[in-house]
């Protein structure tokens, strides 16, 4: 079993420093808690922008640094999506940090670009899915749009304990938010951790509604529209349990 945190937060639009310093206690909360894992919004440090001029950063940049010195300062994994550039000159990837205890990093690159907004125009396209296993706990990682496209999720379902979903998805779509997490749970007999941000960015306002799913689609703990920390325990042998006992799954083609 391991505690999960998910840090629904504001951000500082474009002021990664600023938002730093926000962050910081709502973490150090979190592990005070005794969370192993937490989980920060979808471009947790500078909202989500197309200034990518502005924001974008190397693969060891501020972001990335902050993310690390954290998780090392609490021995915890820590989770947040950054606008991340492989090399000058190209266009930067949405790209979901996942950092060990000891600083180690996995990385997944966000595969479905939000083109409504035309994210698709400033950020380039990921093309691997990324799973991880965190203390017996295997957590498949997505961004925001992702949570559109089940197959991605049924791909991975197999070798899924949870899905950790981190988004910037706005108030006027919020019921979309909440339907699609829950029928991702269900689908898939796995845990669903969906982490958004709160407040305004961009000329967009930001609902919030994070929440903590059962394998059964059940809340754990949910969250409405202020800055707040949701925590649950979440149990591997959980998820087999309920696939034993609803073998559905295997009905897939």
């Amino acid at each position: 079993m391991i505690r999960v945190g998910a840090i629904q937060h504001d951000i500082r639009w474009e002021d990664p420093a600023a938002t730093f310093a926000h962050l910081s206690p709502w973490i150090c909360a979190a592990a005070a808690a005794g969370c192993r894992l937490v989980v920060l919004s979808e471009m947790f440090a500078h909202g989500f922008t197309m200034n990518t001029d502005r924001v974008a950063e190397a693969p060891d940049g501020p972001s990335t640094r902050f993310l690390v010195e954290q998780a090392r300062h609490h021995s915890i994994w820590l989770a947040g999506s950054i606008a991340e550039r492989q090399a000058p000159g190209e266009k930067p990837f949405n790209t979901l940090l996942l950092v060990a205890p000891n600083g180690e990093i996995q990385r997944y690159k966000k595969i479905h670009p939000f083109s409504y907004a035309g994210e698709d125009e400033h950020y380039q396209a990921g093309g691997e899915l990324v799973t991880v296993t965190i203390e017996g706990l295997r957590c498949t990682l997505f961004i925001c749009y992702d949570l559109r496209f089940a197959d991605e999720f049924w791909a991975r379902a197999t070798d899924t304990d949870v899905y950790l979903v981190v988004a910037n998805w706005p108030e006027a779509r919020r019921g979309h938010w909440r339907i699609l997490l829950q029928a991702r749970a269900i689908e898939n007999q796995a845990y669903v951790v969906g982490v958004n941000r709160v407040g305004d960015g961009g000329q967009l306002h930001y609902a919030g509604d994070s929440c903590i799913l059962s394998p059964l689609g059940e809340p754990l703990a949910t969250a409405s529209e202020q800055e707040t920390l949701l925590i649950a325990d979440l149990d591997p042998e959980e998820v087999a349990r309920v696939r034993r006992r609803l073998p559905f799954l295997r009905d897939r083609r």
